[in-house]
């Protein structure tokens, strides 16, 4: 298969190198002009949409209003080519592209996945999925190369961007979990390593844990997933919860705090940045 890809960062490279591996012709386009041995860099998106399907790993709400809306290059797509978009993206903007495909005929996918850089790269992301069944099907050769797991979340494709924006919502609430855990038992004596063993072996056991656990306990905090990338998802997240008729008081209490961390200097750290400003502003009284 023929596939596209617009968006060539660390989740994109990851990509990439699964689809190559899996034999798949990849050709791709970037805003930086970035490319990668094995791929085809295309001069413009509309070269892209010559391929049987096209996944599109941009940043934000911005950078898709930018490459997708900005030209059209719709109207010259490969007849009955799918269009997959794995950006994390507000619930407003999915109900956009829905639109905007179904105006222009083209088959559309909302796949999100979760999972950082090195796990894109081993091919284990798993993938959220919504839009019409026969698409998902034929979308499938794709999502094996780069998906440990698909999972469908219906044929509305807001439905996955809802759903994301609510994983990465309660990531950040397990590393701020993680970091007040650890200020907790730091001032009385329990050995971080001791506590840790504990935790992944009884109650939190999950990958996430696992993960920032890990993290937290090494303390170096190298960007694998960008502060300021976790701030736009709270703030996606806070949008999305503007609907409910109370406020999500946790969902406010982390969004500050990542804020915090951000206006500390971390944001171009891993988003486990916030679990250090927590730690480091959560010292132990001075005696009086």
């Amino acid at each position: 298969m023929e596939y596209g890809l617009i968006g060539l960062g660390a989740m994109g490279r990851g990509i990439a190198g699964r689809l190559l591996a899996a034999g798949h012709t990849v050709k791709c386009w970037t805003r930086s002009g970035k490319t990668m041995p094995g791929v085809e860099a295309v001069n413009s998106p509309a070269e892209v949409f010559q391929s049987d399907a096209v996944l599109t790993m941009l940043s934000d709400d911005a950078a898709i209003r930018e490459v997708v809306f900005a030209g059209d290059f719709f109207s010259q797509c490969r007849p009955g080519v799918i269009h997959i978009v794995s950006s994390t993206l507000s619930v407003a903007m999915s109900e956009q592209l829905t639109d905007y495909h179904r105006k222009a005929g083209i088959g559309f996918i909302a796949a999100p996945v979760l999972g950082r850089p090195d796990v894109a790269a081993r091919g284990e992301l798993n993938i959220l999925a919504a839009g019409h069944p026969d698409l998902i099907t034929r979308a499938e050769p794709l999502f094996q190369a780069i998906g440990r797991k698909v999972w469908p979340l219906g044929d509305h494709p807001p439905a996955a961007h809802a759903a994301k924006i609510a994983c990465n919502m309660m990531i950040a609430m397990t590393i701020e979990a993680i970091a007040e855990a650890v200020a907790l038992t730091d001032v009385n004596g329990v050995p971080r390593d001791d506590f840790f063993e504990l935790i992944l072996g009884t109650l939190f056991g999950g990958r996430s844990y696992q993960v920032y656990s890990q993290l937290i306990a090494e303390g170096e905090y190298q960007p694998g997933f960008k502060a300021t990338l976790g701030l736009k998802d709270l703030s996606l997240a806070t949008e999305a919860a503007a609907q409910l008729a109370a406020p999500l008081p946790m969902l406010s209490a982390v969004h500050q705090q990542m804020s915090r961390a951000i206006e500390d200097g971390g944001g171009e750290r891993d988003w486990s940045i916030m679990a250090d400003y927590t730690l480091r502003t959560s010292q132990p009284k001075k005696a009086e």
